[in-house]
């Protein structure tokens, strides 16, 4: 049986969707290179260069939820289409700017515009597919950027090692190129349409859901708060898992690049058939499952002796990464009434953005403080206790629709 197989019954928009993700995903190269830009090139300190990514990440809490709930008004396809445009232009103008609390402003601006792309594009993969594609769509979303990222990150080092300001440019060029294939693709989102020409014979219970404050929804709140201490975990990758390789263990830098490009590779070779097997599986544990593989990966890491140990330590919670975030979109496109997909998309985006913001820096201060046990360790306990919440918690009753 050919583990690609699924790939052939995805809409034609998830595929041009999936293609500008590629494009965009290709030239990213602002972000990850924005603290040596700023300690380099700006002259501020590392603490100063982190607050600007930290302005970055507060952009993306901010937009997330409310993004989701303006894509459910104006149409999630509108919104990934702004963003990609206006994110080109800003990108354009942040390379002149070197006033530090300028570009504090401009971070912020950016993120909110940038980060817009991701719950509209969520929202829009959940409603165009049927229940069973669902998982393997995000699953090639994914995929989509993740072979964008393993080639935007590599041309961005070349480049900056030229001039910083190219950056800027081949990041808002890339962004600018994904908007207009996204414009001229002419997608028609032929779910969004349909639900739009049945409005008029919408029962009125169902249309009273449209006021129905996400807030009430109780277990998808418990969902949400679930989310944020294996999302943490994972973040580790981007927070104390570099520092404690080439600080404590004493590896090189280029140790943790390969550690990164295992992870890479195994994502983009399996992530699709793996969740195209797994298509029709209970979404419920494998949120489960995934969880767990992640903090279990992390929490390995206190026998980290030799670097094979290591290797395998990533592959068991890149696994747990493959598994557990398309079924975690799947199943919020699952309990979420069809008129405020976008707003519970959104929300389910809020979490990333929040982990992503605490998770690196609390791992940070744990290996310092408290030495690298106690760090993977608490990794495996935050792990486990997000895998019991979901299995005490996930209940598909709680859809409200």
């Amino acid at each position: 049986m050919n583990p690609w197989r699924g790939l052939k019954n995805i809409p034609r928009n998830i595929w041009l969707l999936a293609f500008t993700t590629l494009i965009n995903r290709s030239g990213t190269m602002v972000l990850p290179y924005l603290v040596l830009y700023m300690t380099e090139k700006i002259r501020v300190s590392p603490a100063e260069a982190g607050l600007v990514l930290a302005f970055y990440g507060a952009g993306g809490l901010i937009t997330a939820p409310f993004v989701g709930k303006l894509s459910d008004r104006i149409g999630a396809l509108r919104i990934m289409k702004f963003s990609l445009i206006a994110t080109g232009i800003m990108l354009f103008m942040f390379s002149f700017v070197t006033n530090y609390y300028l570009i504090l402003f401009i971070t912020l601006v950016w993120s909110v515009i940038n980060e817009s792309f991701r719950p509209a594009n969520l929202s829009f993969i959940s409603k165009e597919v049927l229940p069973e594609q669902r998982k393997t769509s995000f699953a090639l979303n994914r995929l989509a950027i993740n072979l964008g990222m393993s080639i935007g990150p590599v041309v961005g080092g070349f480049l900056a090692a030229l001039n910083f300001s190219f950056l800027f440019y081949v990041d808002g060029i890339t962004s600018l190129i994904a908007g207009i294939f996204l414009i001229l693709s002419h997608i028609k989102p032929e779910k969004e349409t349909k639900a739009t020409e049945e409005k008029l014979d919408e029962p009125e219970s169902d249309s009273s859901i449209k006021h129905h404050s996400i807030f009430r929804d109780k277990k998808f709140l418990i969902y949400m708060l679930a989310l944020v201490p294996v999302e943490m975990v994972f973040f580790q990758h981007i927070g104390a898992l570099p520092l404690y390789l080439v600080r404590d263990l004493k590896f090189v830098e280029s140790t943790f690049g390969m550690l990164m490009a295992i992870n890479t590779v195994i994502i983009i070779f399996i992530e699709v058939p793996l969740n195209n097997f797994m298509s029709r599986w209970d979404d419920r544990k494998l949120i489960a499952v995934g969880a767990l593989l992640c903090g279990l990966g992390y929490g390995l890491m206190v026998f980290s002796s030799s670097i094979l140990l290591i290797i395998f330590t990533v592959v068991v919670w890149t696994f747990g990464e493959m598994i557990f975030f398309p079924s975690s979109a799947s199943y919020i496109a699952e309990i979420s009434p069809e008129a405020k997909r976008g707003e519970y998309m959104g929300y389910f985006q809020m979490t990333f953005s929040f982990s992503m913001m605490l998770g690196p820096w609390l791992g940070t201060i744990v290996l310092d403080n408290f030495g690298a046990n106690v760090l993977w360790i608490g990794a495996f306990i935050f792990g486990g206790f997000s895998t019991g919440v979901f299995l005490k918690h996930g209940n598909k009753s709680s859809k409200t629709h």
